[in-house]
């Protein structure tokens, strides 16, 4: 009935990055030497390998500095690192930048522009903030309630993911207790942050013509090789079918939250 080990995957969560799958098992070869692992998929594109015996690292996991607060956030406090793996590597692009805004036309490519310059985009972690933040991954992930497949005949693990941004600012109570709820428009969320001083409105970060402001793809499927711990491939998931008028059906992947199987042949399903 004792704990044996345990890791902190988040240290100080301000951005909803809860670990919301359950690690998955295996023992793989790494070196000649055969490891009984434990593999953690989470909201940040990160896939965190330790050896399920003793929590120690199967490949090393580092410590690195994040953006801390601006200070105009009163009473918090933010974690000057947090915990990146090496191996497989972050499986999510670092940070969004107005030079890699993008649009379906040069009119929706200058709208997302202007938004992210208005905005604090320091790539990952970037704190929550009252001129509203840029975060990347979005809390519904990276990777999502589905985890991750295992193929044990070739050592290989399939996971899929989301590539949504989005944009959280927080709003000073007596603001919020002002404001019309219904004046929020989808999809956008307005919420008290109980305890706290401020409401949150957190929601996609979308161009003028309701695309996101990244360019695809916006789900995808990736495959890891578990014994180097290096990405084979990647691909789009999803298409913007149902989700776009036609002509606009695009193999430009897709916001998901199932996850995938593999079979003993090696089809992903």
């Amino acid at each position: 009935g004792k704990v044996v080990w345990s890791r902190q995957w988040v240290h100080h969560d301000v951005w909803d990055y809860d670990i919301n799958a359950a690690p998955t098992l295996m023992d793989i070869t790494v070196d000649g030497e055969q490891i009984p692992a434990l593999i953690q998929a989470t909201k940040m594109g990160f896939l965190f390998v330790v050896n399920r015996e003793t929590g120690e690292d199967v490949w090393p996991i580092v410590e690195r500095p994040v953006p801390g607060g601006d200070g105009s956030v009163e009473g918090e406090i933010y974690s000057p690192t947090q915990p990146f793996p090496t191996h497989p590597p972050p499986l999510q692009p670092d940070r969004i930048t107005p030079q890699n805004a993008w649009g379906f036309t040069p009119f929706d490519r200058s709208d997302c522009r202007d938004r992210i310059k208005g905005l604090r985009s320091e790539g990952i972690f970037t704190p929550p903030s009252l001129e509203g933040s840029i975060q990347y991954p979005g809390s519904a992930g990276g990777a999502n309630w589905g985890g991750v497949a295992i193929d044990p005949v070739r050592d290989r693990l399939y996971v899929n993911q989301n590539r949504m941004p989005m944009v959280v600012r927080l709003i000073p109570r007596d603001d919020f207790v002002d404001l019309d709820p219904s004046a929020v428009v989808y999809p956008d969320e307005l919420y008290p942050a109980e305890g706290t001083p401020y409401a949150v409105q957190r929601g996609s970060l979308l161009s003028s013509f309701g695309a996101p402001c990244i360019a695809p793809p916006w789900g995808t499927l990736t495959a890891v090789d578990l014994r180097s711990g290096t990405v084979l491939w990647e691909v789009p998931l999803g298409t913007t079918r149902d989700q776009a008028p036609f002509p606009l059906w695009l193999s430009f992947g897709a916001p998901n939250l199932g996850g995938p199987i593999v079979t003993e042949s090696g089809l992903v399903i």
